[in-house]
């Protein structure tokens, strides 16, 4: 069956952003399915918004969807009193999918994952997860349904990423972040990815702006591997580099000086501030991330300007993002940070 709907149709590099905008909006019609064919994606819309009147406007039929299916709370069987603790949210990492368990859920795990497995039609693998730790940002994964494998193979703004989820980090929750900074490069830029993990930053760069080169550094041997897999099935090998390198020894690897460096370390980011200075060009943009709660931002920012000091940069200006929820009253920070070499530095 198919309904009337209005609809805006989006060409296949603006879609990701302009449905996760309707979703924020509540304007995205969930009753039928999004449409396409070979040159546009066709969002079905309650009503078009004024911000969206530029990409093309259409009334067509488009297909009813199915009754949806129970969640997967529907399906659990637990003593009552742990009903409330089941999580709300998790991630998916293209068929993988990532949760977190209380200690009291844990020995309900098994129980939870094959309700997570029927609920999700497309999801082959469901894994529990414990908070990411150290330089090399790994975690302790046990699968608790599907099929026993941690390597998937996950798409964003077109493009494809092969991901590790027990020996790499990749975060779905920034692809709209990634798809940001990459509209701000400005052409022939050099570009420094500090903590590159499987590349997505670096890949997103390459694709879908133009710089000289970008150096896609990572600690991890694993993440490095499938990074370097993967700047070659996005075809960027000509404006890419993928290094296995510690970041605190950038003037070993990266012998050009960076307009713009990516610092994607929470908790850790500020212990190579000095080493991202020593690589930056005379004037410099950072795209820092840390996770502070709303009080320590200021001091934070206090701390960055002090190593700047001690390296004869200055910080002129500071754009800061509060980019998602980490945990509560802590927030996943983006800071643009404009670094300029002092003028008294010879």
């Amino acid at each position: 069956m198919k309904k009337k709907s209005c609809g805006i149709g989006v060409r296949f590099i603006d879609a990701e952003s302009v449905r996760r905008y309707l979703k924020e909006k509540k304007l995205l019609r969930d009753d039928v399915k999004i449409a396409r064919d070979g040159e546009f994606i066709y969002f079905p819309v309650v009503e078009i918004p004024a911000e969206l009147l530029k990409y093309k406007q259409v009334t067509k039929l488009f297909e009813e969807r199915e009754t949806k299916s129970r969640t997967y709370k529907d399906l659990v069987v637990l003593p009552k009193k742990l009903y409330e603790e089941l999580p709300t949210s998790y991630d998916i990492v293209g068929d993988i999918l990532l949760i977190k368990l209380s200690n009291d859920l844990i020995p309900y795990q098994y129980v939870i994952g094959e309700a997570l497995l029927i609920s999700h039609k497309n999801i082959k693998t469901v894994c529990r997860i414990e908070p990411v730790s150290g330089e090399l940002r790994v975690r302790n994964v046990v699968i608790i349904a599907g099929e026993n494998r941690t390597l998937t193979t996950h798409i964003e703004y077109g493009l494809s990423f092969l991901v590790d989820v027990h020996t790499t980090y990749f975060s779905t929750r920034l692809a709209s972040e990634r798809r940001r900074v990459a509209g701000l490069v400005q052409p022939k830029e050099t570009i420094v990815d500090m903590f590159a993990g499987v590349g997505p930053f670096s890949i997103m760069i390459a694709r879908y702006a133009t710089p000289m080169i970008v150096y896609a550094i990572d600690k991890n041997e694993d993440a490095v591997r499938l990074a370097k897999q993967n700047v070659k099935q996005n075809h960027v090998l000509d404006r890419v580099e993928v290094i296995h390198a510690d970041a605190k020894e950038l003037t070993k690897v990266v012998f050009k000086k960076a307009d713009r460096i990516i610092m994607n370390l929470p908790f850790s980011a500020q212990r190579f501030f000095s080493s991202a200075l020593k690589i930056a060009n005379s004037r410099c943009i950072i795209h820092y991330y840390d996770i502070l709660k709303e009080e320590e931002i200021q001091g934070r920012i206090n701390s960055l300007n002090a190593i700047a000091k001690g390296c004869s940069f200055e910080l002129i200006d500071f754009s800061i993002r509060k980019i998602k929820t980490y945990a509560p009253r802590e927030f996943y920070i983006g800071i643009d940070i404009t670094a300029r070499k002092r003028a008294d530095v010879a």
